[in-house]
């Protein structure tokens, strides 16, 4: 998958970023990259709306053993459920299918929407491609913003009332549920679990897991990293993948993708592994890394959204079914992911 067009990286930097880099070449390529990665938090801290976030540092010893615990747990309860539903769920053909064209009803949840005056979307800042505050202008941009702001334009006509609430990952399935924010639009995977807690619309992307590592690096896939720790974020997919993995890696979790950047950039952690969409953005920020190995998991996109309004899910579809008709999501792949394009992910419904 070849990379849209580079601009300045976007996302956070944890403590860990501070402390000293090392020399040779770690230490040009933190001056040339990891300057840029912190650019993005003082920016947003100004813009409204936003949910504060906070984040530990991933390299003290009692951290790594909470996300190691964590991460173990995480994929015990991922192969209970995964197991539970092996022959009852699939998560591709799980949302509810669309009543017509996207139509703003009486007494609907988009109604609800409308007098407010804005959607509320939860999104990422630091995914680049997908959800990152560009330091240029300010704005928060990427493939999976564009969708969200196609849902604000089929309820007001405008793609610009809306109101973006950034979350780290572990946050995503609170949010919605809380009411916090109407919509998630996250690279979110779309797993039977997940759906016995949120709605998500149909799938609006597929993704698989790899790995990057450092261009000198001899590891060529997850199996050659067992007794070395991967960095993935908290309350991801990714991260249950990585503890469940034989020979086993050791799994560091912070909050953002690009905490997990800076601390492969620092030596820390021998390799990232997630979605390769994801993967795609963080190597676009650093030329020192690579992408190895087949994806070894599938991980269906999908907007999350509250169980409690069936409705807005149906709204939801219909928008998705425009922007596969009308090329529009052809054109913000073809914008933020690259070329060539291929055929969006078929819709599939339950009903």
């Amino acid at each position: 998958m070849r990379s849209g067009p580079r601009q300045p990286a976007a996302g956070t930097a944890t403590p860990a970023a501070r402390a000293p880099i090392g020399s040779g070449r770690r230490q040009r390529r933190a001056r040339a990259v990891g300057v840029l990665v912190a650019l993005a938090l003082p920016a947003l801290s100004a813009c409204g709306g936003q949910v504060a976030v906070q984040r530990q540092a991933p390299g003290t010893a009692a951290g790594r053993q909470a996300a190691v615990a964590a991460a173990r747990q995480a994929a015990v309860r991922h192969a209970a459920v995964t197991h539970a539903h092996a022959g009852s769920c699939d998560p591709t053909a799980a949302s509810l299918r669309p009543s017509g064209p996207p139509q703003v009803t009486p007494g609907s949840e988009m109604a609800r929407i409308r007098r407010r005056g804005y959607l509320v979307a939860g999104v990422d800042q630091n995914t680049f491609h997908f959800g990152y505050l560009n330091p240029l202008n300010g704005r928060i941009e990427g493939f999976d913003i564009d969708m969200a702001r196609a849902v604000a334009k089929a309820i007001f006509g405008s793609p610009d009332k809306i109101q973006f609430k950034a979350l780290t990952d572990d946050q995503r399935i609170p949010a919605i549920r809380s009411g916090a924010v109407d919509i998630v639009a996250h690279t979110m995977t779309i797993t039977c679990d997940r759906l016995s807690l949120v709605d998500f619309s149909t799938v609006y992307l597929d993704a698989g897991q790899r790995v990057l590592v450092d261009r000198n690096s001899p590891v060529r896939s997850l199996h050659d990293l067992g007794g070395q720790k991967v960095c993935a974020t908290t309350g991801s997919t990714s991260i249950a993948n990585i503890a469940a993995a034989r020979p086993r890696p050791v799994p560091v979790a912070v909050p953002y993708w690009t905490d997990c950047l800076v601390l492969l950039q620092q030596g820390a952690v021998a390799a990232i592994s997630t979605d390769d969409t994801i993967l795609v953005g963080l190597a676009a920020q650093d030329p020192f890394t690579m992408m190895v190995g087949p994806r070894f998991t599938s991980e269906p996109y999908g907007l999350a959204i509250s169980m409690q309004h069936p409705d807005f899910v149906r709204f939801v579809n219909a928008v998705l079914a425009q922007m596969r008709q009308n090329r529009s999501w052809a054109a913000s792949y073809a914008r933020w992911i690259g070329t060539p394009v291929p055929a969006p992910p078929p819709a599939r419904y339950r009903d």
